[in-house]
């Protein structure tokens, strides 16, 4: 199955698209669209559950108060009342805590908000590589607990994860075992099964804004978004939280302290999108990856959907 946000050159969504102007590949070869179904604002449909994660372990105890204070203008937007149930979850040392409502109701959501205390990190970004490398595993595990937890709820879920991403962990000087590569080349395989099967569309937003937008640290996630297919190509980067944003046919988001617009630009991708499932290319060993690329015939427009999943026999 697959969510298909459709733009055109100004980033605008566009709707009124049929079934034939889309052409899906699976590894370069077309693949039969078994089903499709247009969602807009005037078509009923599931509404689409939106996630607000305030990442309180790989963000700084002051930029987390700025978020919350974005988050707050966020949720007070028409009143209150907001377009998609919008559910919050914190993620800090001690786990994540995700709030069981689910609600339009912004005013709501913003009375659980305030009772949230944020929590002081014990694992800080100077305690050196074994502190990111806690941080980067708890990450890893937060987000596939979500996962789990949404896998069991019906519909389409658009995952906000702010926060300026784990660590990456990888770089000409940190060599790896073969079963250090085979370790991340399973987790890499589990989590993005994981987030297809939740049918998570996962966005990031760093909260850094300008003051990270000059450094090249915001780009480097841009070297690991080739699909990989062997345990021995892979590095802690492939999992890191942009990769999985744009795999996941989201949006990494950088370079703006308007943390407010930026979450309303991912919540738009929930009110204009395609839901087709395809017939896939069948693998011919475990855990083979599969590039899928869905392409529009009218000119102009840009296809962003889930670009790569884990095949079986």
């Amino acid at each position: 199955m697959l969510d298909v946000v459709v733009t055109d050159k100004s980033g605008k969504p566009r709707t009124g698209l049929t079934q034939n102007d889309f052409v899906v590949r699976d590894n370069g070869q077309v693949r039969k669209i078994l089903s499709f179904r247009a969602v807009d604002g005037s078509a009923p449909a599931e509404p689409v559950k939106i996630i607000l994660m305030v990442d309180e372990v790989n963000t700084t105890f002051s930029r987390v108060a700025y978020e919350r204070d974005q988050l707050r203008k966020f949720l007070l937007q028409n009143g209150g009342q907001l377009a998609h149930p919008v559910s919050l979850a914190f993620f800090s040392d001690k786990g994540t805590e995700l709030q069981n409502n689910s609600s339009r109701d912004g005013n709501a959501l913003l009375a659980s908000f305030d009772q949230h205390v944020t929590v002081l990190r014990t694992i800080r970004r100077s305690t050196g590589f074994y502190g990111a490398e806690e941080r980067f595993s708890l990450s890893l595990k937060g987000l596939g607990l979500l996962a789990g937890a949404e896998a069991k709820e019906p519909g389409r879920k658009i995952v906000i994860w702010i926060s300026p991403g784990w660590p990456i962990l990888s770089g000409p000087n940190i060599t790896l075992s073969a079963k250090e590569e085979q370790g991340l080349f399973s987790s890499i395989v589990w989590l993005n099964g994981a987030l297809r099967q939740a049918r998570i569309t996962l966005y990031s937003i760093d909260p850094l804004g300008v003051e990270d937008a000059a450094t090249n640290r915001v780009f480097y996630y841009e070297e690991f978004l080739k699909p990989i297919s062997k345990s021995k190509d892979a590095e802690a980067g492939n999992l890191a939280l942009q990769v999985l944003a744009r795999q996941s046919g989201g949006q990494a988001l950088n370079s703006s302290n308007d943390i407010t617009s930026q979450v309303n630009r991912c919540v738009d991708d929930a009110a204009s999108f395609y839901t087709l499932t395809v017939d896939p290319t069948p693998s011919d060993k475990p855990n083979e990856s599969h590039s899928v690329a869905v392409g529009v015939e009218s000119p102009g427009l840009t296809a962003r959907t889930r670009n790569l999943y884990y095949g079986q026999p």
